[in-house]
């Protein structure tokens, strides 16, 4: 099992990648961060938009 996110512009986040058999559940964990952290990056442009 392997597992690519790459930022099209390096320059702005660090990519991520990981590969199996690491354990399933700490894959999980860390998508789930990465999504709560896009979430908080949604939240935190909407809140500069709406300023």
């Amino acid at each position: 099992m392997s597992f690519h996110f790459t930022d099209p512009r390096p320059d702005r986040e660090p990519s991520f990648s990981f590969t199996g058999p690491a354990d399933l559940e700490e894959q999980l964990r860390t998508i789930a961060d990465m999504a709560h952290e896009i979430l908080r990056l949604v939240a935190e442009v909407r809140r500069q938009i709406s300023n």
